[in-house]
């Protein structure tokens, strides 16, 4: 096999990282491809180690110092989809110094699927920086509030919303209400959903969540027995700029989604967190902590039938908003990274492992519980921003350089999962872990709620903060940065009942 090719523009020059099966078919592919010669192969099985496949010698990783210096290489290719993310984070972390970019081949499950090749060459997937195993999902779980049931997903064109429509129409629910509030959000997942599952009965309907005429005739129409309560605004300095918005989209609107529910009938109601709930210093943070009282309020009050149960989690990889699409962006650009502090910590997780454990964990709540993941390690932002500079084959403080640009308004240096680390059990899910945490009866937090509803009526701010300070006492915001009180007045549609 001739990897030497004679044409005008030099070809990539390449190693493959990885000597096995999957290694030699990416080998035979890149054979046929004019723009790439392979260089070598690595690996760090010794058995393989000094043999030669297609007259090109396998290096031990040991050796790849040497190698590189003798012979100029672009691109290396990590060939070893069976690898778990520990062990390819392990790989990853060992090229990072080379500054070399790295690709790869798709994971084992994807190619065992079908739904790609394994000569499809793929950037390195940001998960595999994290290096934690995504949590397997239990089958049952995924279909004990779905399969067979009609379902609305609040907030269903959002990151977080539309993952979530997307793992329910695997589960072959009767039917799959789309609600939300953005036009252009709504049509492309409503498309998306009737190109990927034509057969699912799906009904997109524009509505907010804080207008109870029209969310209780969607689920009056459309017989809901499962909602999964995604709609929320969740970008901190946003919130914290616009405060009484915030107080009506995430309060008022799960106060009014989660009453709509009862009066419907509606059998199981799910509501999506956010570790940013405990001990918010910001408004976003205690808004959804609001949000979590109200439904373990609701769920103590005897006449409730409706199954209320709250999941809380930390980042998800390429949302909207979140730091890996923006580092991802600067890079290509060959602009700076911007960073808000080189200490600051985030737990993460993929879009598609958050929707799946809050579709598991809403199947396993009997009614109040708060369920988080263990998410392994918080990772450091500081240093994600350098495996991603690295892992594009440039030099961090050469190439592209890392600004800091301080923390903004309402941001924490760590996010935390638990309020009290000491009041939490385990579930029959190895990973999926049960938050016991104060909670207030609902005659102290319907007069409490009354008060903060007014506050953000008249756009009071300061009153809004302290408001939801005197019942989220862990609360502790820094004001000076807040808006003055406007003169401009808003108020949800109607009062509670």
């Amino acid at each position: 096999m001739n990897f030497l090719v004679r044409r005008s523009t030099p070809p990539e020059r390449v190693v493959i990282y990885g000597a096995g099966a999957a290694g030699r078919q990416l080998a035979q592919a890149l054979a046929q491809d004019n723009a790439c010669q392979l260089v070598a192969f690595v690996d760090d099985d010794p058995y393989l180690q000094g043999q030669e496949i297609y007259n090109l010698k396998v290096y031990s990783s040991a050796d790849l110092p040497t190698l590189l210096a003798q012979k100029p290489v672009n691109t290396i290719l990590l060939a070893m989809p069976s690898l778990d993310r520990v062990a390819r984070r392990r790989i990853l972390d060992y090229l990072k110094p080379f500054s070399i970019p790295v690709k790869s081949v798709p994971g084992i499950s994807e190619i065992l699927s079908g739904r790609v090749s394994i000569n499809e060459i793929q950037n390195v997937d940001i998960a595999d920086l994290l290096g934690r195993e995504e949590v397997l999902p239990d089958p049952e779980l995924l279909r004990k509030n779905v399969t067979g049931k009609s379902v609305l997903v609040t907030g269903a064109g959002g990151s977080i919303g539309s993952e979530l429509c997307r793992q329910v129409a695997q589960q072959a629910p009767q039917c799959l209400v789309l609600y939300e509030l953005s036009e252009f959000a709504l049509y492309n997942i409503d498309l998306e959903l009737a190109e990927t599952y034509p057969m699912l009965k799906r009904i997109a309907c524009l509505g907010s969540v804080t207008d109870p005429t029209s969310l209780k005739a969607a689920l009056t129409q459309y017989k809901v027995e499962t909602i999964y309560h995604a709609a929320a605004y969740k970008h901190v300095p946003l919130v914290e700029a616009n405060p009484a918005q915030g107080i009506f989209n995430n309060v008022f609107g799960t106060l009014t989604a989660a009453q709509c529910a009862i009066a419907c009938g509606v059998s199981n109601f799910v509501l999506v967190s956010t570790d940013k709930a405990v001990r918010p210093t910001n408004v976003m943070g205690a808004s959804k902590r609001v949000a979590e009282l109200i439904l373990q309020a609701l769920a103590e009050q005897p006449e409730t039938t409706t199954r209320f149960t709250i999941v809380r989690f930390g980042n998800v990889l390429d949302s909207s908003g979140s730091v890996v699409p923006r580092f991802r962006k600067q890079i290509a650009e060959g602009k700076p990274i911007t960073l808000t502090h080189p200490d600051a910590t985030r737990y993460f997780m993929s879009i598609p492992e958050a929707a799946r454990l809050v579709i598991q964990a809403g199947a396993m709540g009997k009614g109040g519980e708060i369920f988080l993941l263990d998410m392994g390690e918080p990772v450091r932002i500081y240093n994600l921003a350098l495996q991603m500079i690295r892992l594009s084959g440039l030099t961090p403080g050469r190439d592209i350089d890392i600004e800091i640009t301080g923390l903004r308004p309402g941001e924490k240096l760590h996010e935390e999962l638990l309020i009290n680390h000491t009041n939490v059990s385990a579930t029959g899910h190895p990973k999926i872990f049960c938050a016991h945490e104060a909670k207030l009866s609902w005659n102290v937090l319907e007069s409490c709620l009354e008060a903060l509803f007014e506050k953000a009526r008249l756009a009071d701010y300061a009153n809004i903060v302290s408001q939801m300070q005197s019942f989220v006492p862990e609360y502790q915001p820094e004001t000076s940065h807040l808006p003055q009180t406007s003169s401009l007045a808003t108020s949800p549609q109607r009062p509670i009942k």
